[in-house]
């Protein structure tokens, strides 16, 4: 999954998120994540989680420099098998844009969404 995950990196020319960062208001940050700094998962420390009961067993990319943690790959063993980016620092990153929402608030509305009143 690893290699599947760095071959795909080839077909992208920059890899963008959206990041919420707060709430009340409600603020966003456009972020690029450098593929460089992805590509190092190529050299990363692969386990697997074998004490898992999934079937295929989950596993980790653990990538560090100078024994910083750069982040982590976390590959699901659940019939999605969905990968994760985890514990990425935003400092490896480059921050585009930043938006921050203010929601007035309607004498009467419920704060938490639920509906009620």
């Amino acid at each position: 999954m690893r290699d599947r995950f760095l071959n795909r990196l080839d077909g992208c020319d920059r890899i963008l998120t959206l990041r919420n960062f707060q709430k009340d208001p409600w603020g966003y940050e456009l972020v690029e994540i450098p593929k460089s700094l992805l590509r190092k998962a190529g050299q990363g420390e692969l386990l697997i989680n074998s004490a898992s009961r999934q079937n295929p067993k989950p596993g980790y990319c653990e990538v560090r420099e100078n024994g910083e943690r750069l982040f982590q790959l976390y590959f699901d063993g659940g019939t999605e098998r969905k990968l994760q980016i985890k514990h990425l620092q935003k400092k490896f990153c480059l921050a585009h844009a930043t938006w921050v929402f203010y929601v007035k608030q309607i004498q009467g509305e419920d704060k938490s969404g639920s509906g009620k009143e």
